[in-house]
Protein backbone atom coordinates (compact mmCIF):
# COMPACT_ATOMS: atom_id res chain seq x y z
CA UNK A 1 0.00 0.00 0.00
CA UNK A 2 1.18 3.83 -0.70
CA UNK A 3 0.36 6.06 1.54
CA UNK A 4 0.54 9.64 -0.15
CA UNK A 5 1.42 12.57 2.03
CA UNK A 6 0.84 16.21 1.55
CA UNK A 7 -1.66 16.11 -1.45
CA UNK A 8 -2.68 19.41 -0.86
CA UNK A 9 -6.33 21.22 -1.13
CA UNK A 10 -6.84 20.65 -4.95
CA UNK A 11 -6.66 17.11 -4.58
CA UNK A 12 -8.26 13.93 -1.62
CA UNK A 13 -7.86 10.30 -1.59
CA UNK A 14 -11.34 8.86 -2.82
CA UNK A 15 -12.20 5.03 -1.87
CA UNK A 16 -13.05 2.77 -4.70
CA UNK A 17 -16.24 0.82 -4.56
CA UNK A 18 -15.99 -2.42 -2.05
CA UNK A 19 -17.52 -5.66 -3.65
CA UNK A 20 -20.98 -6.58 -2.23
CA UNK A 21 -22.60 -9.63 -2.14
CA UNK A 22 -26.90 -10.18 -2.04
CA UNK A 23 -28.22 -12.72 0.23
CA UNK A 24 -29.20 -15.28 -2.55
CA UNK A 25 -26.24 -15.00 -4.79
CA UNK A 26 -23.60 -17.46 -5.14
CA UNK A 27 -20.78 -15.13 -5.18
CA UNK A 28 -19.47 -11.62 -4.86
CA UNK A 29 -20.13 -8.98 -7.51
CA UNK A 30 -18.31 -5.58 -8.58
CA UNK A 31 -16.04 -3.46 -6.48
CA UNK A 32 -12.38 -2.60 -6.74
CA UNK A 33 -8.67 -2.68 -4.12
CA UNK A 34 -7.04 0.55 -3.86
CA UNK A 35 -7.39 4.08 -3.97
CA UNK A 36 -8.13 6.80 -6.21
CA UNK A 37 -6.47 10.87 -6.08
CA UNK A 38 -8.94 12.69 -7.16
CA UNK A 39 -9.25 16.51 -8.25
CA UNK A 40 -11.91 18.71 -5.86
CA UNK A 41 -14.42 20.38 -8.57
CA UNK A 42 -13.73 23.99 -9.02
CA UNK A 43 -15.68 26.32 -7.95
CA UNK A 44 -17.91 28.44 -10.95
CA UNK A 45 -18.89 31.77 -11.18
CA UNK A 46 -22.24 32.98 -9.78
CA UNK A 47 -24.75 34.34 -12.21
CA UNK A 48 -26.83 37.83 -11.83
CA UNK A 49 -29.55 36.57 -10.06
CA UNK A 50 -27.57 34.27 -7.61
CA UNK A 51 -25.02 37.37 -6.83
CA UNK A 52 -27.93 39.40 -6.16
CA UNK A 53 -29.83 36.67 -3.56
CA UNK A 54 -26.01 36.69 -1.80
CA UNK A 55 -26.32 40.57 -1.51
CA UNK A 56 -29.90 41.01 -0.53
CA UNK A 57 -29.18 37.50 1.89
CA UNK A 58 -25.65 39.79 3.19
CA UNK A 59 -27.76 43.10 4.05
CA UNK A 60 -30.75 41.26 5.33
CA UNK A 61 -28.38 40.04 8.64
CA UNK A 62 -29.42 36.39 6.52
CA UNK A 63 -26.72 33.51 7.51
CA UNK A 64 -26.20 29.91 8.40
CA UNK A 65 -27.73 28.67 11.68
CA UNK A 66 -30.17 31.76 11.87
CA UNK A 67 -33.33 30.73 14.06
CA UNK A 68 -36.83 30.28 12.12
CA UNK A 69 -38.62 33.24 13.37
CA UNK A 70 -35.62 35.55 12.77
CA UNK A 71 -35.54 34.46 8.98
CA UNK A 72 -39.21 34.64 8.64
CA UNK A 73 -39.37 38.30 10.30
CA UNK A 74 -36.25 38.69 7.98
CA UNK A 75 -37.21 37.19 4.47
CA UNK A 76 -41.24 39.34 5.16
CA UNK A 77 -39.45 42.43 6.36
CA UNK A 78 -36.60 42.91 4.48
CA UNK A 79 -35.74 40.85 1.63
CA UNK A 80 -39.28 41.40 0.08
CA UNK A 81 -38.82 44.77 -0.27
CA UNK A 82 -35.17 44.44 -1.94
CA UNK A 83 -36.28 41.85 -4.59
Amino acid sequence: MVVIKNVGKAFYLKSRPKAYKARDAAYSVGGNKGFVLASLPRAYPKTAQQKKVTEVAKACGIHKGISKSALQTAMAECVKARM
